[in-house]
């Protein structure tokens, strides 16, 4: 009985030193909090986790419109305001925003884009955003149509009328 009370003792000792040695880290200002910093030890695996689950319980299934031009072309004048200074334009160099981010936002028309996600992934992600990214939550902004069509638009661009890809080609101004 005394060795279980000395075990029961021991790991309440080191989670009290665990705990304030965090703490003292934090409070200290060790902790990585600037963009250009890198990461927590983990920090990528817990909180891809902790959003692939959420999405997973809260995504919407289908898309609730059809792609068709008039949407894809929304969804271009959307993106276009909305995304593109982050997220970039068709054969647009990254912009300086988006250089500054940590951590970075996807280039989606370069690189790895979102056209293989899941339409309901990729609308949850323009609605609610993503927290500790840089990426907002477009729902007060934007109408559920908008958010959408820009959703559309990420997920078929090999579908893009012309009119969208010459708003998607064309530097911001």
């Amino acid at each position: 009985m005394k060795i279980i009370g000395l075990l029961l003792l021991g790991l309440i000792l080191g989670l009290a030193v665990m705990a304030a040695a965090g703490y003292f880290y934090i409070s200290f200002g060790y902790a990585p909090v600037s963009t250009a910093a890198p990461p927590f030890p983990f920090e990528k695996k817990i909180t891809s986790m902790a959003l692939n689950a959420r999405i997973k319980k809260e995504a919407p299934s289908q898309a609730a419109l059809q792609v068709t031009d008039d949407n894809l072309l929304g969804g271009a004048q959307t993106y276009s305001k909305y995304c593109a200074v982050c997220h970039g334009l068709v054969d647009q160099p990254q912009t300086e925003i988006s250089k500054g981010m940590f951590p970075k936002p996807p280039q989606l028309f370069s690189g790895h884009g979102v056209s293989d996600d899941p339409v309901g992934e990729t609308y949850w992600k323009i609605e609610n955003g993503i927290r500790l990214t840089g990426m907002p939550a477009f729902r007060q902004s934007l109408s559920e149509t908008q958010i959408w069509q820009a959703t559309l638009l990420l997920a078929n661009p090999e579908k893009l009328p012309a009119a969208a890809k010459t708003i998607l080609s064309s530097p911001a101004p």
